[in-house]
């Protein structure tokens, strides 16, 4: 587990109209700011990542769909430096995973269709705050493809 991620299991109430899914309120006790939400969708097999937030928190819920989440904990002051997360979020393991500012972040579209990532960020959008670091740049030790056997 990497310094500060946060990974909280999300409540979802189905009846026969269809279900509600949680996903953050301003009393949970994991709740920072809210700065926006927005969500991102991504096909089967695209890499949205690497990137990293020098001062936005975010938190992430997959509401359709299926991702291979990745982090990297490249922060010199951690106690988790080095370490590498893959979590597989969605449909089938519906959580809000929270990732503190300066972890590297990026995700995969796993399954047949596209998913549905909503994140609500604690800052506002802002170009300037966010690293992108090539999705198969050799600085962070992880390979995207997909592991048979």
């Amino acid at each position: 587990m990497i310094e500060g991620v946060r990974i909280i299991p999300l409540k979802q109430i189905p009846d026969e109209r269809g279900k509600l899914m949680h996903m953050l309120r301003v009393d949970d006790p994991h709740f920072e700011k809210f700065g926006e939400i927005y969500f991102s969708v991504v096909y089967p097999g695209a890499i949205k990542g690497w990137h990293l937030h020098k001062k936005t928190a975010l938190n992430y819920a997959v509401v359709s769909g299926m991702i291979k989440l990745v982090l990297y904990d490249q922060r010199e002051d951690s106690s988790t430096r080095g370490e590498l997360m893959e979590l597989f979020i969605g449909e089938d393991n519906y959580v809000l995973v929270h990732v503190p500012p300066f972890v590297v972040n990026g995700f995969k579209g796993i399954g047949t269709k596209p998913a549905v990532v909503a994140n609500c960020a604690t800052e506002p959008h802002d170009p300037s705050e966010i690293l992108r670091i090539d999705p198969f740049s050799k600085d962070i030790p992880y390979d995207w493809t997909l592991k048979h056997g």
